[in-house]
C-alpha cells in the first residue's frame, strides 16, 4: 500500500500542514499524491543533451524554474481577460459530460501538473452547479514510465474510492502521447475508464467538449498557477513505496495565483450560468481531430527530417512549455498578430528563437525542440 505523501524518508520544508499535501491550494481543492523532494536543478541545455542522448529520462531532472517577469504577467492578465469566459464554458461543458457519464460520487484524478488547475475547478463545478459529490486528487503520469501505481492503489485501496467513480482529467492533449500512455498504463485495472477527459482534445484521443487550439490561461503558467508544485519527478530518490516526486516552490508564495485562479473561474462560471449559458453534456467526435493530428505529425517529420516525433509540440499549450523549459529550434505560428500568441512571441524574442508564420497550420502554434548533436 502507498504511504501518505508526507510520511517518507525525505524531509523537505513542509509545503502544507498535516498529512494532506495540497500545495498552496486549499485542502478542499485538491490532494496531491506526490512526494515533495529536494532536487538540484539541471541546466536546460544539459538536460536536453541528457534526454536526447538517452543518458537520462526527462522525468529524472528539473531545470530551475523562474517567476514570470512583469511583462509576461501582463500577457497572462491579457490572456485571462480574453479567454476566462471560454475556459469557464469549457469547464461547465466538461463537468456536464462527466456528470452525465457517472451515476454517483465522482473521483477526479487530474494529471499533475497541467491537469491540476482544471481538476480543482471541475471539482467545485460538479458540486456547485450539478450537485454532485466530488473528490479531487492529482497524481503523476510520465511518458514511457506510466502512471504512478502507488498513487492509484492509494485511491482505490486505502481511500476506498469506487473504480466506477474515477475520471482521469488533463488540461488538453497535444499529440495524444499521455492519453495513450494512460490507456496502456491502466490496462491491468480493468474496472477503470481508460479515457482522458480534457478541456480541448487537439489529438482526438480523449473525451472533451472541444478540439480547438485556444488559449487556456493556465497553460501559459508554471508553478504559480499549479499550487507551487513542479512537474512530477521519477528518479533514484523515489522509493518503491513512494508516490512519484515533485519540488514545492515555497519561495514563490508571494506571487502565487493558484487559489485566486480557482475562485476567479468559479465566479466566472456563476456569471455564465446567470447569463443563461447551458452546459453541453455531449463530447465532440474526435475523428477529425485525430486525422488532423496524424497529418501534421507526418508532414512535419517529412518537412523537417525529424526522426523523433517527441521533438514536435503542437498547440499553444505545448509550444509554451517548449519555450519555457526546453531548447527550442523553431516556433511556427498560424497568425503572429493575434493576441492569443503574444506570450509565445515574447518568449521567442527573449530566448532568441526563430519564428515563422504558416497560414496553413491547423493549430495556432507548433514548436520544434532542437535536436542535439550526438556527443
Amino acid at each position: 500500500m502507498a504511504r501518505d505523501p508526507l510520511e517518507h524518508h525525505h524531509q523537505p520544508p513542509q509545503p502544507a500542514q498535516g498529512a494532506c499535501f495540497h500545495g498552496s491550494y486549499r485542502p478542499e481543492d485538491v490532494r496531491f499524491l506526490l512526494t515533495p523532494l529536494q532536487l538540484e536543478p539541471t541546466p536546460v541545455a544539459e538536460k536536453e543533451r541528457l534526454i536526447q542522448s538517452g543518458q537520462r529520462h526527462y522525468s529524472e531532472m528539473l531545470s530551475r524554474e523562474s517567476l514570470p517577469s512583469p511583462r509576461y504577467m501582463a500577457l497572462f492578465e491579457q490572456a485571462w481577460a480574453m479567454n476566462r469566459v471560454r475556459m469557464a464554458q469549457g469547464l461547465l461543458d466538461l463537468a456536464a459530460i462527466i456528470a452525465d457519464q457517472r451515476a454517483d460520487a465522482i473521483t477526479l484524478l487530474s494529471l499533475a501538473r497541467a491537469g491540476t488547475p482544471v481538476g480543482a475547478v471541475l471539482k467545485h463545478a460538479l458540486e456547485d452547479c450539478f450537485e454532485r459529490s466530488a473528490t479531487h486528487y492529482s497524481l503523476s503520469i510520465i511518458r514511457d514510465r506510466g502512471i504512478d501505481q502507488q498513487a492509484l492503489r492509494y485511491v482505490l485501496d486505502e481511500a476506498g474510492h469506487d473504480p466506477a467513480s474515477i475520471v482521469f482529467v488533463d488540461g488538453w492533449t497535444g499529440k495524444g502521447v499521455i492519453a495513450r500512455e494512460l490507456r496502456h498504463a491502466i490496462a491491468d485495472f480493468t474496472a477503470l475508464d481508460p479515457n482522458l477527459y480534457a478541456l480541448t482534445d487537439l489529438a482526438g484521443v480523449g473525451i472533451a467538449p472541444s478540439d480547438a487550439d485556444y488559449l487556456i490561461p493556465s497553460s501559459i503558467m508554471n508553478a504559480t498557477l499549479s499550487g507551487l508544485v513542479s512537474r512530477s519527478i521519477l528518479n533514484e530518490q523515489i522509493g518503491p513505496r513512494d508516490f512519484h516526486g515533485c519540488v514545492y516552490y515555497a519561495e514563490f508564495a508571494p506571487q502565487d495565483r493558484s487559489v485566486w485562479f480557482v475562485d476567479a473561474l468559479r465566479e466566472t462560471i456563476r456569471e455564465q450560468l446567470a447569463a443563461g449559458y447551458r452546459p453541453n453534456p455531449n463530447p465532440i467526435d474526435p475523428t477529425s481531430a485525430r486525422m488532423r493530428s496524424e497529418r501534421l505529425i507526418a508532414g512535419f517529420k517529412s518537412r523537417f527530417a525529424i526522426r523523433d516525433e517527441n521533438l514536435i509540440k503542437p498547440g499553444i499549450g505545448e509550444a509554451t512549455r517548449v519555450l519555457l523549459r526546453r531548447v527550442p529550434e523553431l516556433l511556427i505560428l498560424r497568425d503572429a498578430e493575434i493576441p492569443e500568441v503574444a506570450h509565445l512571441r515574447q518568449l521567442a524574442e527573449e530566448k532568441a528563437v526563430h519564428s515563422e508564420v504558416d497560414p496553413s497550420l491547423p493549430y495556432q502554434a507548433v514548436a520544434l525542440i532542437k535536436a542535439c548533436q550526438p556527443s
